[in-house]
């Protein structure tokens, strides 16, 4: 049996729709914008849909989460110990169930979260597991991380709890009526959503909601915060994309941003994650379309549609640091690839 591998995929040119979005590729000479060894790449190692890509706050590594229970985790670039670039170096194997969501505490520290309710602390460079944390009673659907040692995870319990990487147990708990599907987190404020259809903000200090932000029909499946901290992206079951003001003068309905629409939710009822591009003027949203969606932050144009994936898209990210985008879906595989 063959481990765990990348492929790379032939060199192309976008070809566009009626409506501006690329639809189909086509061979033509290739123009380089990032390190990757090809201008896409597919990874292939997973026995189990992916669920959650993430990487490093530096850039240099990939995590990756599936139903399969494993986490795998990749190398952006090729170094001496790792000759090739997207190569996988670790196996992070002790959850029961599929892990659905992780996040970087640091660029050597990572926290996920699985069905098997709980949520787990791993070092990245050993694959050792530092924590196991087993007080939720339902299955964790979210993790995110409010400082270096702080982590929040959200449950089918209703509850968010708070988590410091140095205490075996929690040191805060934020519960609400319904179950929590979507949670995102700064040093100050945690952000959580659910079957309520409602986004509610807690502050951390009194461990208390201040306001919600109201505007989805459906359930809301993952919550992202843009790398400035300015606004929060959600993505929905209404089919639906939106960014929500989040700075502290702003109050009421003026919080309600911008909607994104062209992407799809099915009747599998998946987690489908959203994010931000590095510099926050793109945003993207897994789509059970089988296609990757990007759209411009500033005008809610969709700038990219990119084929490839056989199955429903659950997670898209952008690289911190370069012009590379990575989804992994439901058909098992990974692609890692530039935007021109």
């Amino acid at each position: 049996m063959e481990g765990p591998a990348f492929e790379a995929m032939p060199p192309h040119k976008k070809l566009r729709g009626s409506e501006g979005a690329i639809v189909a590729y086509t061979e033509a000479p290739e123009i380089r914008s990032s390190s990757l060894p090809s201008s896409t790449l597919l990874l292939t190692g997973h026995t189990g849909s992916v669920y959650a890509l993430r990487y490093s706050p530096n850039g240099q590594t990939l995590c990756s989460t599936s139903f399969d229970m494993n986490c795998l985790l990749w190398n952006h670039q090729s170094n001496e110990d790792i000759p090739e670039s997207y190569h996988n170096y670790n196996v992070l194997s002790g959850h029961k169930n599929a892990v659905l969501d992780c996040h970087w505490c640091d660029d050597e520290t990572i926290v996920t979260c699985s069905a098997d309710k709980t949520v787990q602390l791993w070092d990245a460079n050993t694959a050792t597991r530092l924590r196991k944390w087993q007080q939720h009673t339902g299955i964790v659907n979210a993790c995110d991380t409010a400082s270096e040692q702080s982590v929040v995870s959200a449950s089918d319990d209703g509850l968010c709890f708070l988590w410091d990487r140095r205490q075996k147990s929690a040191i805060g708990t934020l519960a609400s009526d319904y179950p929590v599907t979507a949670v995102a987190a700064d040093a100050l404020h945690v952000y959580a959503a659910g079957m309520e259809n409602m986004i509610y903000c807690w502050d951390l200090r009194q461990q208390a909601k201040v306001y919600g932000m109201k505007g989805h029909t459906d359930l809301i499946t993952c919550l992202a915060l843009h790398p400035e901290g300015t606004h929060l992206l959600s993505n929905s079951m209404d089919h639906s994309l939106r960014s929500w003001d989040i700075r502290p003068f702003v109050t009421g309905k003026n919080r309600h941003s911008k909607t994104f629409v062209g992407h799809k939710h099915n009747a599998e009822k998946g987690l489908l994650k959203c994010s931000w591009s590095r510099d926050g003027s793109m945003v993207t949203a897994g789509s059970a379309d089988k296609m990757v969606h990007i759209w411009d932050e500033f005008s809610t144009e969709e700038l990219y549609l990119l084929p490839g994936h056989k199955g429903c898209v659950n997670t898209v990210v952008f690289h911190p640091h370069e012009n590379v985008i990575a989804s992994g879906a439901s058909d098992k595989q990974i692609f890692v690839g530039e935007l021109s």
